[in-house]
């Protein structure tokens, strides 16, 4: 049982709704990452997905697109993504670290190199917006040697053949994407969201997050009733990019977040 399984084990004994920000490495500097990251678990945070800055990143808006072109710019590849999740863990060897990015990098490195890095480094999960399951048998199998989750994605238009194949291999977490489009988009309808991650909840054997267009305390709340947690990245990125010290600025964010999510009824098991 690696880290995720462990906090989500825990959230469930608590009765509690994981909070799962999405930070940019590498931005809004180098210098940053590593304390932010450390605000966002001071602030509730109970996963923290790092974005490993791409140069294509297709599934993004413009909100995260602009941040992984500036950290690129600075250098942020993804050896500085690792040294950042070693520098978290020296001061904290408990909450779950999840790459979330694209398939490219992971290629070059080779799928047993990059496991083998990612959890020397203290990495828990990675989740690739642009690795079909389909495709998936030769990094799952190298993941699984390292204890390295490969988190997977759902989305309104995923087939019922297809989620069904999502909620049979799914590790760590099932990440539903709340809409078809890109993130950071403004159209968020969560009647409907929540039905479907009902559904998806009565399916899947680990928890089922969800993700895009979760901006605030509102919305976080709304969507976190039918899903066993939230993650919140645009938004969040672009509160932090042009604040004068990040680290406050992202406790500052996340604390309301972490305020409406307690305040909700303990989550149900689907019927």
């Amino acid at each position: 049982m690696n880290r995720i399984d462990r906090r989500f084990t825990q959230l469930r004994s608590d009765r509690r709704k994981a909070l799962i920000p999405f930070v940019t490495a590498g931005d809004p500097s180098l210098e940053a990452t590593v304390p932010v990251m450390h605000a966002l678990v001071a602030a509730g945070a109970d996963v923290i997905e790092l974005g490993v800055p791409f140069s294509d990143p297709m599934a993004d808006g413009p909100t995260i697109q602009r941040s992984s072109e500036r950290a690129l710019s600075r250098g942020a590849g993804l050896s500085f993504v690792f040294d950042s999740v070693r520098r978290f863990r020296e001061r904290d060897a408990d909450t779950p670290v999840v790459l979330m990015g694209y398939l490219n990098p992971v290629e070059i490195r080779g799928a047993e190199a990059f496991a083998r890095e990612a959890t020397d480094a203290g990495v828990d999960g990675v989740l690739l917006v642009d690795l079909p399951p389909e495709e998936s048998d030769e990094f799952r199998s190298a993941f699984a040697r390292h204890d390295l989750a490969l988190i997977l994605l759902a989305s309104p238009t995923t087939t019922d053949e297809r989620l069904q194949r999502l909620c049979d291999d799914a590790q760590g977490y099932l990440y539903y994407v709340s809409f078809a489009g890109v993130t950071g988009a403004d159209r968020l309808d969560t009647g409907a969201a929540g039905e479907r991650l009902h559904a998806i909840r009565q399916r899947s054997r680990v928890p089922v997050v969800a993700g895009f267009g979760i901006k605030d305390a509102a919305s976080a709340a709304a969507m976190a009733r039918e899903a066993e947690g939230v993650v919140v990245g645009s938004a969040l990125v672009a509160a932090l990019a042009d604040a004068s010290d990040p680290a406050i600025q992202a406790r500052t964010f996340l604390a309301p977040l972490r305020a409406a999510l307690d305040g909700l009824p303990a989550p149900a098991d689907p019927a």
